[in-house]
């Protein structure tokens, strides 16, 4: 009967382990997602930080059991506001992103906006 508690404390263990390194690299892929998002679209990825805010058990489209895991990230557009975006993994695989509306900035220098503008020397 001990042998069967070791064996079951053993498991529980061995499981524990398994989920914390798992999440541990969720958590990393969604902080390169979340940083390859906002770089790809001239945004500025914020504190270099996702949350984990949902995590729940669900199947992905061949059937297999996977986690399924929502991080939410903050990015700003013009360095003056924080939205927030939101990225879903399924497993280790992006699933949705959802961004708050942020306004696309024109690439202008300041002699474009304002014509009279003399250079400084």
């Amino acid at each position: 009967m001990e042998d069967l508690v070791s064996l079951l404390i053993l498991i529980l263990f061995g499981a524990y382990t398994w989920y914390w390194l798992d999440s541990l690299s969720a958590l990393e892929a969604a902080r390169k997602i979340g940083r390859k998002i906002c770089s790809d679209l001239d945004l500025q990825f914020l504190d270099d930080a996702v949350a984990r805010t949902k995590l729940a058990l669900t199947r992905n489209q061949s059937g297999r059991r996977v986690i399924r895991r929502t991080y939410r990230f903050e990015f700003t557009e013009t360095g003056n506001t924080r939205l927030e975006g939101e990225l879903i993994l399924l497993g280790h695989t992006l699933e949705s992103v959802t961004m708050e509306p942020y306004q696309i900035l024109p690439e202008q220098t300041p002699q474009h906006v304002y014509p009279d503008l003399l250079p400084l020397p």
